[in-house]
């Protein structure tokens, strides 16, 4: 008898099936091999670019009804915010080589930030709902490297689902680069945007302007309103 079905002992039948199939659902939850970056309450476990300031604060994010270029905070919540923009960068303490990355972001209109793989390379943020001519500054681009290929943005104030593989690139014994970093794929609300795209060096604004084979993750916090949620990581190497 499994362990699952021992604890079902002098429970009804129905409610036991029901019991054992949540277990085993917790179960593959915890063993998919994600890492939740945002503990929902506080930085603990992240680092501010340049100095200790910064408009990070957790809370529930919305589009401020008085201006919806801007968001509205209401701090009993979970979510990774930066209201105002014009902040400081956010970066994680841990870092990682190849991996997944899977979060959720929401953009008032008109606003720009940016996810930096590694630190160094950035897929871009913008509010592009509606957009017919997509370009590298639109909302799922590689900066610098290529345009989405979709317009995959919902409207500004809703939560878009990010799903981003990449593999970081490869360096010699000497440290000499071998092979560029690569961004395998990029899902954007359930849609892919980018497939198998090379980027040769870090982008603009990056956190060292250097190349690494490990890197945190980093969020833009020097150009617009944004929200984050949902943060997690899979690396797919090993230590």
């Amino acid at each position: 008898m499994s362990t699952h079905s021992k604890r079902c002992v002098a429970i009804p039948t129905v409610l036991c099936l029901v019991l054992v199939a949540w277990r085993a659902a917790a179960s593959d939850e915890e063993s998919d091999g994600f890492i939740d970056l945002f503990n929902g309450r506080d930085l603990s476990g992240w680092k501010v670019k340049g100095d200790t300031g910064g408009h990070w604060q957790v809370g529930s994010a919305s589009l401020d009804p008085a201006n919806p270029r801007e968001l509205a905070v209401d701090p009993a919540g979970g979510e990774l915010i930066n209201a105002r923009g014009g902040g400081r960068d956010l970066y994680t303490e841990q870092e990682f080589g190849d991996a997944i990355i899977e979060l959720e972001v929401l953009v008032p209109e008109r606003s720009n930030s940016g996810i930096y793989l590694l630190g160094e390379y950035e897929i871009q943020i913008l509010d592009s709902y509606g957009r017919t001519k997509l370009t590298q500054g639109d909302m799922g681009a590689i900066y610098s490297a290529a345009p989405p290929s979709t317009n995959a943005s919902r409207p500004p104030g809703q939560w878009q689902r990010f799903q981003i593989r990449y593999r970081a690139p490869r360096f010699d014994a000497q440290g000499n680069k071998t092979a560029h970093a690569r961004v395998e794929q990029v899902i954007l609300n359930d849609v892919v945007i980018q497939q198998d795209v090379e980027v040769q060096g870090p982008t603009g604004g990056s956190l060292r302007n250097r190349e690494a084979p490990r890197g945190p993750l980093m969020f833009q916090g020097d150009h617009g309103p944004v929200a984050f949620r949902h943060i997690r990581v899979k690396p797919l190497d090993t230590p």
